[in-house]
Parts: structure tokens; sequence; C-alpha cells
């Protein structure tokens, strides 16, 4: 069961709209421009959800159209207002010299300001009104720079943090100014969670999108204010009283009606009160704030929508955090869902002045006003799981359960390469190319297995890495003791190899500065198993290790993960990468018997998700970051291997590496468990593309 906790970026339709949309498709179909019955039929529908709209919104004598969604409504509003100003300003009227808007709006406004901005040639300065930090616009300034501003563009709540805007004191404040600035209120997500009376206030315009309320996507509303300027963005038919061209949505209108209806209904229970909602988001924070100590909420719930919780906890990235929730099939988000896939901090956090790994590491935790007590009860004991998976694998901010160090594991910062050798049955463990960021969670690591740090080790000698050494001795006296007996690379002066249990690591200096590190199994005299160094040195190590040695690179910003002698002088071709969609799983299953299904996600997702239930399948849990340990031996044994993860970009990286290596039969899942079908079919017959 999917627990959906990112309502502020979209909705499932209510079933009471489905049925709606589907009506207005099957039964009511007509075009509410025609004439005849049939299109009388839809008008009277499109009519009566306005009418609903309007007695919710207290428009009074305001218009109130349907768009496509806020973007639309946003476009039309910038539009409108910014073609008014031109003509104000042909016929010799002063306009003021910029426009405003709040500086935590969702970019589709200061997009719109800038497009048509520069469209309309008014070349007028656009400016960000100033936030504190607790996400609420700085009136002051607004008071002051208003009567030079043509356009003032607030929002009623944040997308992102669900800080509610003072719009009365904003008011307040334009009208003490004296300006006659157009007003543009972004009233998404208000809608169903505020009341809203804009009759009773001086706003010009007000976009709405439906996907934000359980209705489809693709439909809207736009207010305008009675007697504030009006250019249409779409030209045509003359459909909406010729003010937005266009055949009329009718099935995402009758929907929009079927949620409106809802909202209208007090005792129909489908939506919950303002103070039900204010219980579920205390229920869910009393839930984060068990499973991640030390997080922090980045706007002040008091001032924020009842269905908004935005957070951070520190020493976890927001992706981290995406990816646990993910795992235990609860969705959330890093903030906007426009924004999302890009790996960049909150500009919303920023413009509050936030602290930076806040900014970075924050996750938007949304719910709809139609969720239950099931639901919640059931999204808290989720939240509790991703806790006690972060304690189980030395993630959690604090009570981490011991844990067992063995091998090699790789810790990514922006390309760079760390790693971690350890071994259990010594005890021990030699850190190669820490970075300072990384101190935190590497120290947190070794605390947890509790092993002596042998050393700390720098492949070049970088001035980070020597730094990262004193930050682990600093934060871990007990574990890594400041020493003066090493040389500028970190190596151990009077050692000429270091002992990890069965293996020996050893050293080769680098012309030109710098050293390689040979890990083998063994004394002395025997080979190399692993060499951490960059490819280009690996030639010039000459016998010290085979053509087929590993080479773990202190650097991967290609994702190759790995590479050996053979690939870096030409002398071995890689093979193909092979991939699958999951509708094709059972049938790779049944085509290749002796196929082993590899899980690369992280423990702290393994713990929490479910792996495919197939018939007569071998599985094994093998991480990206510990992957350097599986791949001799699935090299060495040559038989099918099937790479999965969550959204099919791990997998890729895995099955690459694998066929990069020359494995002849590496596989990766396209799309993920993401993608996968619920209950995989197991085929008729086998694909014969997939018996190769």
């Amino acid at each position: 069961m999917e627990i959906y906790l990112d309502a502020n970026a979209t909705t499932p339709v209510l079933p009471q709209a489905k049925a709606a949309a589907i009506q207005a498709m099957v039964e009511d179909y007509g075009n509410p421009s025609s004439i005849h019955s049939t299109g009388l039929k839809a008008r009277a529908l499109i009519d009566g959800v306005r009418a609903r709209a309007q007695r919710l919104l207290d428009t009074g004598a305001g218009q109130l159209l349907f768009v496509s969604g806020a973007t639309e409504g946003i476009q039309t509003a910038v539009l409108s207002a910014l073609h008014a100003l031109r003509a104000r300003r042909e016929a010799g009227q002063a306009i003021g010299s910029q426009l405003l808007y709040g500086a935590t709006e969702h970019k589709a406004v200061p997009e719109a300001l800038k497009h048509w901005n520069a469209v309309l040639g008014l070349n007028l300065a656009i400016r960000a009104i100033p936030v504190d930090t607790q996400g609420r616009h700085d009136l002051e300034f607004l008071q002051r720079e208003a009567p030079e501003a043509g356009l003032v563009c607030t929002m009623a709540a944040n997308n992102e943090t669900g800080v509610i805007s003072d719009l009365t004191d904003i008011e307040a404040a334009l009208n003490a100014s004296g300006s006659s600035a157009f007003w543009m209120v972004d009233g998404v997500q208000a809608l169903g969670k505020l009341v809203l009376r804009l009759s009773q206030t001086r706003i010009d315009y007000a976009p709405f999108s439906g996907h934000k309320l359980y209705a489809p996507k693709g439909i809207g509303l736009l207010y305008v204010r009675a007697g504030a300027p009006f250019t249409p963005l779409m030209a045509g038919g003359g459909q909406e009283g010729a003010l937005r061209s266009g055949t009329e949505n009718m099935s995402g209108i009758a929907a929009l009606g079927a949620v409106l209806e809802a909202l209208e209904d007090k005792e129909g229970k489908t939506f919950r009160s303002h103070a039900e909602m204010s219980g579920f988001r205390t229920r869910l924070a009393a839930a984060l704030e068990q499973a991640f100590p030390g997080l922090v909420y980045n706007a002040p719930l008091a001032q924020s929508l009842p269905t908004t919780l935005n957070f951070s906890v520190p020493g976890l990235s927001s992706r981290l955090l995406q990816d646990l929730f993910d795992a235990a099939d609860v969705r959330v988000s890093g903030g906007s869902a426009c924004s999302a896939a890009k790996a960049a901090p909150s500009f919303v956090l920023q413009a509050m002045g936030l602290p930076d790994w806040q900014a970075a590491g924050a996750v938007r935790l949304s719910i709809g006003p139609a969720v239950d007590e099931a639901f919640i009860t059931e999204a808290c004991a989720r939240i509790e799981a991703c806790g006690e998976s972060l304690r189980r694998n030395c993630m959690s901010p604090s009570d981490n359960l011991p844990t067992v160090g063995q091998g090699v594991s790789r810790f990514m910062l922006e390309g760079a390469c760390c790693y971690v050798l350890a071994d259990a049955a010594s005890q021990r463990c030699v850190l190669i190319d820490p970075q300072p960021e990384q101190v935190s969670r590497l120290a947190q690591v070794l605390r947890c297995q509790n092993y002596p740090v042998t050393a700390v080790l720098s492949s070049d000698g970088a001035a980070a890495h020597g730094e990262a050494r004193a930050l682990l001795a600093a934060e871990l006296p007990d574990l890594l003791a400041a020493s003066a007996e090493v040389d500028a690379l970190g190596w151990p002066l009077t050692q000429t190899e270091l002992e990890l249990g069965a293996k020996r690591l050893r050293r080769q200096l680098l012309e030109g500065g710098g050293q390689a590190l040979l890990l083998s199994e063994g004394g002395q005299g025997q080979a190399c198993c692993l060499a951490f160094v960059a490819p280009q040195h690996a030639q010039a190590l000459g016998e010290q290790i085979g053509a087929q040695t590993l080479i773990a690179p202190p650097s991967d910003e290609a994702q190759l993960l790995a590479s050996n002698v053979a690939l870096e002088r030409g002398e071995a071709v890689a093979a193909s990468l092979l991939q699958l969609s999951g509708t094709q799983l059972q049938q790779f299953v049944d085509a290749h018997p002796d196929a082993l299904l590899i899980d690369v996600r992280e423990p702290y997702e393994q713990f929490l998700s479910q792996t495919p239930e197939l018939a007569g399948v071998a599985l094994q849990a093998m991480p990206l970051s510990r992957f350097l340990n599986a791949i001799p031996g699935w090299l060495a044994e040559q038989r099918p291997l099937l790479f999965f993860c969550r959204s099919g970009n791990r997998s890729r990286q895995a099955a690459q590496a694998l066929a990069r290596l020359g494995h002849s039969q590496a596989w990766t899942l396209s799309g993920g468990l993401a993608l996968l079908p619920d209950a995989p079919v197991r085929a008729a017959a086998a694909d014969p593309a997939l018996l190769v």
C-alpha cells in the first residue's frame, strides 16, 4: 500500500470527481457553445460549477474563468496587468519603475514577469520582496517600494513550506503606501484549506489549480476582480465570454465541480476540518521527531497550513531521505515538484535565510484534506520504520546500533571517491581519500563498527585529505590518534605494508607525486587484487598489478565504478549493456533459470522494501557502495546477472560496469522497481529476444 505524502505537488482524483468526469465524457458530452439540447445541458453544467466556485471564493461581482491550471492563470494575470501598464505609459501616465514578487513565490511567477515584461517592451525592474526567517513578507520593504510598483505578486500559502501569508497586512501595506499597483495572489495551496473572501479584498487576480485538490490535471480557475484590466491569453472562438477561447474542458470542469460540491458539503465529511488536519499534522510531526533525532522544521508550524511539514535532519541529505521514504512506499518530495529533479538547495529556504545544510537537506511532507485516521496511522508507522532502518544501518543522528564492517565501502562526494577498507576478523580499518565534508558521516560509520583506524591515506597528497585526517583524529581520539609519524600521504613511516586480517595493503609511489595503494590477499608475493589509483597511472605500475586487476579510481564522475589495466590499454572490449522492462521480468527468469537478481540499493532501503515475488529466482543484496567486493566473483562465474534498484539509475551503472569489464550477461531492469507491475505474471512462452 502506497502512502502518498506529496499532496502539495498533486493529489489523487476524488472518486466522485472521477465519476463526474466520466459522465461528462460519456453522457454529458455536448459542446457548451451549441444551442441544441445536448449543448445546453453542457452549458448548464459549466454555469453550475462556476456558481459554486463563486460562492466558495466569495467573488462578488468579479469574474471567474476556467483555465488549464495555475500556470495559465498566472500568465493571463501577468499579461493583463502588464498590458494595462503599457497602455497607461503610452497615454503618458506614470506606471512606476518596477514589478514586485515575493522571494518565495513559485517559479511560474517570476518567469511570467520576466517573459511578458520583455515581450511587451516595458523593461521594468523585477525585484523580489524579501521574507524573514519564518517566510513572511517584509512589509516595510513592501510599503516603501510599492509606490514605484506596477504589479505586486504574492501567494496565499507557500507550496514548499506551507507558510500562510498575512494577506490582510499585505493589503494594509499597499493601502498605506498609496500604491495603485495591481495585485495578484497565487491561491493554489489555499483552495480548500483557507477561507478566502476575494470580493472583500483589493486582490485583482487569483489563480487556482484543480489537481492540488483532488481534481484531474488540466483544469483550474482564474479570479479577476470587477474592474481589473483583462487581456486574453488565448484568442479564438470566443468561449468563456471571449476571455479564454478554446472548447471548454468539460470532463475537467465536471470533476472540479464534484470536488467543490464536496468542499461545500459540511456534513458529507469528504474533507477534514482545519482542526482535524492540525491534529493529523501533530501526529505526523511526533512520528518524524521519534524517527529522526535532531530534526528541525524549516517553517513555524503555527504559521503554516495544517497540511504541510517541511523539515531537515542534520547529517542526512534530502535525496537520501527521499530514497528512504520511497523504499517504505512513502512518497515525499524535496520541495516544489517542478524543481525536484534538479539537485539544488531550495531557493525558498535560501530566501528565508536558513543555513545551507537546511536548504540543501529539506524534505516536504504534505497531506490533503481528504485523508482519514487509518491513513495517518499507517503513515506514522512507516515513518517510524524509516527511523528504525537508519538506526540499524548506522545512519541515524543518534541511537545507532553496532554494525560489522567488512570489505571495501565507497563513499561519494561530487564525483570524488572515499574508500573504507574494513576487516572484521582483525577489527581494523583503513581510510583512503576522505574529504572534510564527509568527516561526520565517516566518523559515524567508524563509531558503529568500533574498529581502530590503522591509517588515513591520500592518493595524491591533496590538502583536503590532510584536513579530513586532522578532523577525524579530533572527532575520534579513541579510534584514530593524531600522529606525526606519517608522511604527507598519510602512510605510517615505520611500515612497509598495512595488515587487514588476511589482506595486505602496500603502496607504490608514483612519478610526479602521489601513490598507488595495492590490496592483496595473503602475505608477501601475493598478486594485487584491487588497486586504488587513477586509471591513467595504472600502466606505470608494470608487473605490480595484472591486466585484470580491478582499479578503484579516486574520482568517478562518469560513474564507471571500476576499471582494469586491460581496458586502459585498449586490450579489452566491453560487452553490450542488456536491458529489460518490468513486464519481461518473469519471462527473463524462465529463460535464465541460473540467473542471479541483484539488489543494488543501499541496506537502509533494502530493510524497508520488498523484492519482486518470482518463482525459482536467486536473489542477492549488493549495494552499489560495496560493489567492488563482488565484481571478481561475478566475472569469474559469468552467470546471467540482472541488477535492479528503485528507478533503474543505479542498476544501469552496475550492469554497465560489469559489461565494461567483460561480463557478457549483465542486465539492468529499466525503470527499476518503480515501474514494476504490481503482480508479475509468468509468461506462457519466453520471448526469443531474451534467450541470449
